[in-house]
C-alpha cells in the first residue's frame, strides 16, 4: 500500500466505535487491491453491469425495494442514466414503458409524485423530467408534450418561501436538494423566471457551513419578522449531497445573476459564496491510499461510492466558477506536435486515478451493479452514481466560451414560437428581463464540452464510458434534445475541443 508500514489510520491509542469501523473498512478495502496489477485488474465489467440493470428493468426490482415505493421515478432515472453512461441504447418498446410509467406519476395539480396518486414532490419531479429527457420525445405519447408546465410552474411558486427557499412538497420540509431539483426542472422546461429565482442566491449562500461545504438548509429568519435578513446561519453539518445540490444550484443561478448585472442591478447580484473554503473541504473529502482514493460525504465518515459523484462531481462545477482545479490543456497552442500543452505543471487537486481505482476495485459487485463499498450489495442508486462519478473522473467536461458565443449567435428572440408551440408557456410572464434570462440559461446549460486530450481512463480503453453533464447528470445529447424542444432553438454541431 505504500503506507510506510502503517496498518491503519491513527486512533491516538484511544479507539472508538468510529475509529474501529474505519480500521475495519480500511482492511476490507486493502483486501481488494490486486497484488501485481495488470490491465485485467482495472477492468470495468460493463456486460455484467448491463445485465444487472436490464434484469431489474425487465424482471422488476426485488422485494427489498418496497421501501422505494415513493421513489418510482428515481428508480427509472437511475436505470436509464446508467444505461446512457454505459453507452447502451434502449429499444422503442422499453422507452415507451418508461414514458408511460413516469407520466402515471404526474400530479393533476402540477409536478410529479413518487408514484401514481402520490403527492407531488420536487425530488421525484426532477427524476421524472430527467427520465423523460432520456427516453422521451416530442409528439403524442412521447412524454415531453404531456408535461403540464403551466401547472408545474404554479406549483413551484406555491412552494416558495420568503427567504428564497422552497418546500420540497406541501406541508413538508425545506431542503437544498429540492431546490436543485426545481432549478434543473425549470431550466430544462423553459419555465425559469425572475419571480421563481428571487432570493435563491442568498438562500444558497446562507447554507454554506464553517467547514466550507453546504448543509441542508439555513435558518429562515434572523429577526423574527416575515422579512428575512441576510446573512443567516446554516442548519446542520456540511454534507456531500447538500454540497453538490448547492454548488450546482449556484451554477444554475449564474444566468440570473448575469441578467441582473446586465440590467444594471449589480447590488442585487453581489451575493457570493466562499469558493476557497469550499475547495478545501472538497479536497479533504477524498480518502488517501488506505481508503483507495474514494470519497466520503462528511468529515470523519467512511468512504462511499456514491460520493464519487456527489463530491467528486463537484470539481468541474467549481472549475466553471473560475477556480483552478487541475492543469488545463491549451488546444490553441499545441506543443511538439501533441494535441495540447499543459498551462502549468501542477497536479490535479484531487486524484482522478485514485477515484477510478476505488470504483474499479471496490465499487464493482461480482454479480453486477456497483455499490457503496464491500461487502455491501449493489443497488440501482449506487450503480447510477458510481458510474456518474467514474464518468466525471474519466472526462474533462468544461465550459466553452467559444461554444457559448456560437449558441448565442443562433438564438432567435421569438424563441421559434409561431402559433401553438412547446417553447412558450402562457403562465410564464413575458418581458425583456425574462427573455434575457431564458437566453442566458439556455446558452449556459449547453456550453459545456468534453475537452479534447483531457480524458484519463484507467485500464484499457474499453473502460471508457460516456461523459455526463456536470450540472444535470445527463449526456449532452439528451440535454440538447429536450432543451431545444422547449426553447424552440437550435444549437451548432458539437466538437470535443471547442474551448
Amino acid at each position: 500500500m505504500g503506507d510506510g508500514g502503517r496498518k491503519h489510520s491513527p486512533n491516538d491509542s484511544y479507539p472508538t466505535l468510529t475509529s474501529t469501523l474505519q480500521e475495519s473498512t480500511e482492511r476490507i478495502l486493502a483486501s481488494h487491491v490486486p497484488i501485481n496489477t495488470s490491465e485485467t485488474d482495472y477492468e470495468l465489467k460493463k456486460n455484467t453491469h448491463v445485465q444487472f440493470i436490464a434484469r431489474v428493468m425487465l424482471q422488476g426490482f426485488p422485494s427489498k425495494y418496497t421501501s422505494q415505493d415513493a421513489s418510482q421515478p428515481w428508480l427509472i432515472f437511475w436505470i436509464l442514466e446508467s444505461f446512457s453512461i454505459l453507452q447502451v441504447g434502449l429499444d422503442p418498446g422499453n422507452k415507451q414503458r418508461a414514458i408511460d410509467t413516469v407520466l402515471a406519476c404526474q400530479h393533476p395539480d402540477g409536478g410529479f409524485g413518487g408514484g401514481p396518486a402520490q403527492s407531488a414532490h420536487l425530488l421525484p419531479t426532477y427524476a421524472a423530467v430527467c427520465a423523460l429527457a432520456i427516453a422521451g420525445r416530442p409528439g403524442p405519447g412521447g412524454g415531453w408534450d404531456e408535461i403540464d408546465r403551466d401547472k408545474m410552474y404554479k406549483w413551484f411558486l406555491s412552494l416558495k418561501q420568503p427567504d428564497g427557499s422552497f418546500l420540497v412538497s406541501h406541508d413538508a420540509e425545506i431542503d437544498v436538494r429540492g431546490l436543485y431539483c426545481l432549478l434543473v426542472t425549470a431550466t430544462l422546461l423553459n419555465i425559469l423566471t425572475p419571480e421563481l429565482l428571487e432570493g435563491v442566491p442568498e438562500f444558497v449562500a446562507a447554507c454554506q457551513s464553517y467547514e466550507g461545504g453546504f448543509s441542508s438548509s439555513s435558518l429562515p429568519y434572523s429577526d423574527g419578522t416575515d422579512t428575512p435578513s441576510f446573512p443567516t446561519s446554516c442548519l446542520g453539518e456540511a454534507h456531500g449531497g447538500y454540497t453538490f445540490s448547492c454548488l450546482a444550484s449556484w451554477v444554475l443561478v449564474q444566468p440570473y445573476l448575469t441578467a441582473l448585472r446586465e440590467s444594471g442591478n449589480s447590488t442585487k447580484a453581489s451575493t457570493a459564496i466562499n469558493l476557497k473554503s469550499l475547495l478545501r473541504w472538497m479536497v479533504n473529502m477524498q480518502g488517501g491510499e488506505l481508503d483507495l482514493g474514494g470519497f466520503r460525504g462528511r468529515t470523519n465518515k467512511l468512504v462511499d461510492g456514491c460520493y464519487s459523484w456527489w463530491v467528486g462531481g463537484c470539481f468541474p462545477l467549481l472549475e466553471s466558477l473560475g477556480v483552478s482545479v487541475e492543469p488545463r490543456i491549451d488546444v490553441a497552442q499545441p506543443s511538439n506536435g501533441e494535441e495540447g500543452a499543459w498551462h502549468d505543471a501542477d497536479d490535479s487537486l484531487y486524484s482522478r486515478q485514485g477515484l477510478q481505482e476505488y470504483l474499479l476495485w471496490a465499487g464493482q459487485h461480482p454479480s453486477g451493479g456497483l455499490r457503496d463499498k464491500p461487502p455491501k450489495q449493489s443497488d440501482a442508486y449506487h450503480t447510477c452514481y458510481c458510474l456518474s462519478g467514474l464518468s466525471s473522473a474519466q472526462h474533462r467536461v468544461v465550459v466553452s466560451e467559444g461554444r457559448r458565443h456560437a449558441i448565442i449567435a443562433l438564438w432567435e428572440s421569438s424563441g421559434g414560437c409561431t402559433g401553438p408551440s412547446a417553447c412558450r408557456s402562457p403562465v410564464v410572464p413575458v418581458g425583456d428581463f425574462t427573455d434575457l434570462l431564458r437566453k442566458s440559461a439556455f446558452s449556459s446549460a449547453l456550453t459545456w464540452v468534453e475537452e479534447g486530450g483531457g480524458s484519463k481512463v484507467i485500464g484499457s480503453n474499453t473502460n471508457r464510458v460516456n461523459a455526463t453533464h456536470p450540472v444535470f447528470n445527463l449526456t449532452n445529447t439528451h440535454l440538447e434534445g429536450i432543451m431545444m424542444h422547449f426553447y424552440g432553438q437550435k444549437v451548432p454541431p458539437r466538437t470535443r475541443t471547442s474551448i
